[in-house]
């Protein structure tokens, strides 16, 4: 096999491969033997056909075509070796000459690593905003848990905004009854509008044994578009009565005694959670800075495939919920030239950090331990829902085991940048992954 490879990009090579017919007689023995156990021909055994008979039977075009198919990997394989070329993703194969008995000739474009300085961690520093907790946000957390240990208590009264009615409802059309348009007893906050339109405003003033009639345009059903002329009935006021904030209500809604020591723990639990944003947020800027400053290309092939992922990954999501990407465009009123935009750009930073963190990693010469790659395996397949081996087994099936081993690998690159860069917030303070470490033992999970 002769090869040459020429750059067309940073991130880009051709190689332009020629393989003498010689070469390819293994290939070709094969394809004459899978073809032949294919074949049926009467008076021979199956996998005992000559090659004569399939090439009357089956074409020896065909028979080369297969040939060639099998043969094109392992020499791409062998020229990549030979020219100690870095590919990424899948490549991109023309044949350019082929004939019986002559030899092959074929290119094949292929996305390459780029060369990448990495600049010196050591003086990078990166600045977030300071954590702060304001009191209205503590308020905010006590106001929802007041709400969750409210009471409900009849009244003798009319109904106003924010009580609870029990209440009857019967829809009519003409005098005649709409099919699933009456309900008993159903609870209902007056002003929630969760009901019928209209219903909210005839509810208020009414008192319980009261009853009035309005008339609401119907949605669904047979009579959808139409007026309906509803009867309600009121059976029941109930009034929303929120517990006084004390320490009392300290006692009932938490494990504290006092009201102080409750705003106390939600101000440390607020403070820890906003650290861990705060560190997210040093991170992400960690990154973006190593990557403008390396100037990493990001190459086009591998940014198509992972484009066209998500993509997919996208649609099927949209499939399981029953919309299409028409339904979810409309929506978000964008077009799909702009989707995919969103997702080149996206998918470009994504293939940038990921060759920025395998440098690191081989600049380091990181490595990872059976025990943190079945520990992310476990990890993943709970998120799966699936048994650890079930996960693993299917992730090599599908041939993707050596790229969960390569995120654990760059998560270790990560954890190394992020030890050795300077992070910062507005106030001066530095910043560091045992902040991260602390908050996640206090929430008892790992990110």
């Amino acid at each position: 096999m002769k090869s040459t490879v020429e750059t067309l990009s940073p991130t880009r090579v051709k190689l332009a491969i020629e393989v003498p017919f010689e070469e390819l007689k293994p290939s070709l023995q094969k394809a004459y033997r899978e073809i032949g156990a294919q074949v049926q021909v009467p008076g021979f055994r199956k996998g005992k056909v000559p090659s004569a008979v399939i090439d009357q039977r089956v074409g020896r075009g065909a028979v080369l075509n297969e040939a060639v198919q099998e043969a094109i990997p392992q020499q791409i394989l062998a020229a990549v070796q030979e020219h100690d070329v870095k590919t990424l993703g899948r490549p991109e194969v023309e044949i350019t000459e082929f004939a019986d008995n002559a030899p092959l000739k074929f290119t094949a474009e292929v996305d390459v690593r780029p060369e990448i300085t990495v600049p010196d961690l050591s003086e990078i520093t990166v600045t977030v905003p300071a954590v702060e907790i304001g009191d209205s946000e503590i308020d905010e957390q006590i106001n929802g848990l007041r709400e969750r240990f409210a009471t409900l208590k009849t009244v003798e009264r009319a109904a106003a905004e924010g009580d609870y009615v029990q209440l009857d409802l019967n829809a009519t059309v003409d005098g005649a009854d709409v099919p699933g348009g009456s309900a008993t007893n159903i609870s209902h906050e007056v002003g929630s509008k969760q009901l019928l339109p209209g219903l909210d405003e005839v509810l208020v003033g009414l008192s319980a044994g009261e009853e009035a009639n309005f008339t609401t345009q119907l949605v669904g059903g047979d009579f959808a578009g139409q007026d309906a002329e509803v009867k309600v009935a009121v059976r029941t006021v109930k009034d929303k009565q929120l517990p006084e904030i004390d320490d009392e209500f300290a006692q009932l809604a938490s494990e504290f005694d006092t009201l102080d020591e409750l705003k106390d723990d939600l101000r440390t639990r607020l403070t820890r959670a906003k650290k861990v944003e705060q560190i997210y947020a040093a991170r992400d800027e960690a990154l973006k800075q190593l990557v403008e400053t390396a100037n990493i290309p990001a190459p086009e092939g591998v940014v198509k495939d992972e484009v066209e992922g998500r993509k997919q990954a996208m649609t099927d999501q949209l499939e399981r919920i029953g919309a299409t990407l028409a339904d979810y465009l409309a929506s978000e009123d964008k077009t799909e030239e702009q989707i995919d935009q969103e997702l080149t750009e996206a998918a470009q930073e994504g293939v940038r950090i990921q060759l920025l963190l395998d440098t690191i990693a081989d600049a380091e010469d990181v490595q990872v331990t059976d025990d943190e790659f079945g520990h992310e395996i476990v990890h993943r397949a709970q998120r799966a829902q699936m048994q650890p081996q079930q996960y693993y087994d299917q992730l090599v099936r599908s041939g993707s085991a050596a790229s969960v081993f390569g995120d654990v690998r760059r998560g270790k690159a990560l954890a190394s940048v992020m030890e050795q860069v300077t992070m910062k917030d507005t106030e001066d303070n530095t910043l560091s992954l045992d902040d991260l470490r602390e908050a996640d033992e206090h929430a008892g999970h790992n990110h």
